[in-house]
C-alpha cells in the first residue's frame, strides 16, 4: 500500500490537511478546480526562484484567499511591495476578477521540505552535478536538520545512460503505512538536455500525534504556572 498511495492523500483529515479549503455547488466545482490549478501552475512557473513549497487556496464568501509557503519570500514581495502586487492582479485576472488576498509564510527549515528538497536535486541535476552527489548533499542536510528518515528515488536517463533506470537512496526509517507519522513528500522533474528525470523524496519528520500530544502537555503546564502565579499575586 506504501507504494501506491500518496503519502499526503492518505493523512488527509487525520494529521494532514487539504491544500484547497472550499465548499462549491455542483455547477461551480469544476470551475473552482480549473482556477486552482491554473493558479498553482502560474506561481510555479513564474515564482521558480522563490522556493515555493506549497500553494494552499481558500475561498470564502466570495473572496479568493491564497497563501504561498516560501522559502524566500523576498523573492516574492519585491521592492516596496511592487511584485506581490503584481502577483495579485494576476490571480485576480484567472479568477475573473474576484476579491483577491495574497499571503506569504516562509518556510522556517527549507532542508526538511521533501517539495524543496526535490527541486533543489533537480536544479542540480539540470546544471550537470553528478546525481549520486546531489542526492547525497540534499540527505545529509536533511539529516543535520532533525529529519528522522530521508528516502530518494530518481528515474530517467541518469548521467546521460542511453537505457533509463531508476536508483533509490534511503536513510534512518520511512514508515509509509504509519498513518501517525508525518511523512512529508515532493516531487520535481528535471529538464535535461537527454531527457526527463523524475525526483521523488520522502522526509520522516517523528510522530505526529505524540508531538500533538508534547504541545498540548506543555501548553497545559505554563497555563498552570500562570494560574498559580496569578493566585499567589492575589494572596500577597
Amino acid at each position: 500500500m506504501g507504494q501506491k498511495v500518496h503519502p499526503l492523500a492518505a493523512r488527509l483529515g487525520f494529521i494532514k490537511d487539504w491544500s484547497s479549503k472550499w465548499y462549491a455547488r455542483h455547477g461551480d466545482f469544476g470551475l473552482f478546480i480549473d482556477e486552482d490549478y491554473k493558479i498553482r501552475r502560474y506561481i510555479k512557473k513564474n515564482l521558480r526562484q522563490a522556493a515555493v513549497s506549497k500553494v494552499t487556496i481558500e475561498r470564502v464568501a466570495g473572496k479568493v484567499k491564497v497563501r504561498i509557503h516560501s522559502a524566500r519570500p523576498g523573492v516574492i514581495i519585491g521592492r516596496h511591495g511592487a511584485d506581490i502586487e503584481k502577483l495579485t492582479g494576476e490571480i485576480r485576472d484567472i479568477v475573473k476578477n474576484k476579491e483577491v488576498v495574497v499571503d506569504i509564510e516562509e518556510v522556517k527549515n527549507p532542508s526538511l521540505d521533501a517539495q524543496l528538497i526535490s527541486e533543489n536535486i533537480a536544479l542540480q541535476l539540470e546544471k550537470r552535478i553528478a546525481f549520486r552527489r546531489a542526492i547525497k548533499r540534499s540527505m545529509d542536510q536533511a539529516v543535520s536538520s532533525g529529519a528522522k528518515g530521508v528516502k530518494v528515488a530518481v528515474a530517467g536517463r541518469l548521467g546521460g545512460a542511453e537505457i533509463a533506470r531508476e536508483q533509490k537512496y534511503m536513510w534512518g526509517s520511512v514508515p509509509l503505512q504509519t498513518y501517525r507519522a508525518d511523512i512529508d513528500y515532493g516531487f520535481d522533474e528535471a529538464h535535461t538536455r537527454y531527457g526527463l528525470i523524475g525526483v521523488k523524496v520522502w522526509v520522516y519528520k517523528g510522530d505526529a500525534l505524540l508531538e500533538k500530544l508534547r504541545q498540548d502537555k506543555k501548553k497545559q503546564e505554563e497555563e498552570a504556572k500562570e494560574s498559580h502565579a496569578s493566585e499567589q499575586k492575589v494572596k500577597a
